[in-house]
């Protein structure tokens, strides 16, 4: 089902990335008179702020930021968006030097130059927001300005992974007149440089994107403009798709919404298209907040005990499918280590594991999860935890949620003992699914002490540019983070988009990152 070698880009192509011939001009698909395609999703931007979004704010701003380097169309190799070309131009990895594309401007008419990049960076890592994007910059040590037009990125240690972190939209370029340097920007608005201009924001409710007519990049735009709508609720976002009052769903289609749409699609004027992912469901234990989940051996009890086929098979009808690593299935490095140390589900194995520690009584766990960021499973699959881990006699579990921004807030400030996330990856390379979990600042807000992981694991993988030659690395650093249990995988899952008759493009605007690229969709009507 996995291409083994899919998303693993060819680092001889990162090391020398040069300008795509004949991007950056919108397309002759794009009528301006059609309507705006609605799109319906249950993820909706935390922040507007690039130096504060390590979290599905990317997806926004995907489309209305752009970074040095992005994806084209089905692509899994970097591509210069914001640059002319991209190269490391030393020998182990350390110098990254981008040239831009000339006369960039930014949405609102200023200009983009290596002044506006530098200080892009620099504010990301000054601002060093809990739980932000400077965790994906540990290895820059500092960026140079030569001209208008080139930067240059010196690491602190050799980094072939450092090209991917230049994709992402953390790292997109912003206007220094309009984003301060030691703050966050704080009047709800965006000036970007990407294909789209917002337009206008209601925080929960729309964003509304227009065409930026000022923009030179990587996309070809194949529609007028974009309606996102955000929705709390997944069965009102399919019933809203299906009464025709939005035209595509990425993010919240529920497992009967896909097994219905994909048995009905005909009767309904639907379309569905899956996609295979690298996008992964966890739990995340605290020691710093709770005693019981400071424990390694009620961590392991936990892991000893769930189900994860029953999960994948009665909450999420087989759309998704058990996961034994944090590193998934289809990149190098992927193992099976919770099922090789624990086996099958086993409530004997797990009193075993809490009377070696001197725990004889039920164990009390609260277990948090957000209502309207990952889809309508979320509630039963957490229900499903629930029943699983109090059958075994073993614990007493107590569930608690949040919308998606009270709830990333408070794992930010590592509120929770025990909650759920998911990670829809940065890039797609094995470094993505350890590094981020791991160190004092990392995405989780739980700072997570690894030192061979970090000192000596990611270091020498990060010093190997055959991104195929690390697999010894990471499964040495999985199998150190399944003896901690403090992360324990569920599922991988996959990409589900639903969308009218009507609507063109559903089959590459997923990107490899699993954002969705808006540009890509268009009204059939219009060709």
């Amino acid at each position: 089902m996995f291409n083994r070698n899919r998303y693993l880009p060819s680092l001889a192509a990162i090391a020398s990335i040069a300008m795509v011939a004949g991007c950056g001009v919108f397309s002759s698909d794009a009528s301006e008179d059609a309507d705006p395609i609605v799109v319906g999703t249950t993820s909706p931007p935390s922040t507007l702020d690039p130096a504060a979004a390590w979290d599905s704010s990317w997806e926004l701003m995907r489309n209305v930021y752009q970074p040095l380097l992005n994806y084209s169309p089905g692509g899994t190799e970097p591509e210069p968006d914001a640059a002319e070309s991209c190269e490391f131009t030393d020998n182990d990895s350390t110098t990254y030097s981008c040239t831009l594309r000339e006369g960039l401007k930014f949405s609102n008419g200023h200009t983009l130059d290596a002044k506006a990049v530098k200080h892009s960076f620099d504010r990301i890592k000054k601002i060093n927001v809990n739980g932000g994007p400077a965790g994906l910059l540990t290895t820059l040590s500092r960026v140079q300005t030569k001209g208008d037009r080139e930067v240059v990125f010196h690491l602190s240690q050799p980094d072939a992974t450092f090209p991917l972190v230049l994709t992402t939209p953390a790292m997109s370029i912003v206007d220094p007149e309009e984003y301060p340097a030691d703050k966050l920007r704080e009047d709800g608005k965006i000036t970007g440089s990407g294909p789209y201009n917002l337009s206008s924001f209601k925080e929960g409710e729309t964003a509304e994107l227009t065409t930026n007519e000022n923009y030179q990049g990587i996309a070809d735009i194949k529609n007028s403009g974009i309606t996102i709508r955000y929705f709390s609720d997944s069965a009102e976002e399919v019933k809203a798709l299906k009464a025709k009052e939005i035209d595509v769903i990425y993010r919240g289609l529920g497992a009967e919404d896909i097994v219905d749409i994909q048995a009905n699609h005909d009767e309904q004027g639907l379309q569905i298209v899956e996609n295979a992912t690298t996008e992964i469901s966890y739990l995340v234990f605290n020691p710093a907040k709770d005693t019981w989940a400071k424990n390694p051996a009620v961590r392991k009890a936990v892991a000893q005990v769930l189900d994860r086929p029953a999960l994948a098979h009665n909450i999420y009808k087989d759309t998704v499918e058990p996961l034994y690593s944090m590193i998934p299935r289809g990149l190098v490095g992927h193992t099976t280590g919770f099922f090789d140390d624990y086996g099958n589900p086993s409530a004997n194995k797990a009193k075993k594991i809490l009377a070696e520690a001197g725990i004889t009584e039920r164990v009390p766990l609260t277990l948090w999860y957000t209502t309207d960021r990952y889809g309508s499973q979320t509630k039963p699959a957490f229900e499903e935890l629930k029943r699983q881990l109090e059958a075994s006699g073993l614990f007493t579990i107590t569930l608690k949620s949040r919308p998606w921004k009270d709830y990333f807030e408070g794992y930010q400030k590592g509120e929770y003992p025990v909650f759920g996330r998911g990670w829809n990856p940065d890039f797609n390379d094995a470094d993505n699914f350890i590094a981020p979990f791991v160190g004092e600042q990392n995405a989780l807000g739980t700072p997570y002490d690894a030192p061979e992981i970090i000192d000596e694991l990611l270091p020498r993988s990060r010093a190997e540019s055959d991104r195929g030659a690390v697999s010894e690395e990471f499964e040495k650093a999985q199998q150190i983070l399944v003896d901690d249990a403090r992360l324990i995988p569920l599922w991988q899952g996959k990409a589900y988009t639903a969308a009218n008759e009507e609507i063109a493009g559903l089959e590459n605007v997923i990107d490899v990152a699993t954002m969705m690229t808006m540009w890509q969709l268009s009204w059939k009507t219009s060709w």
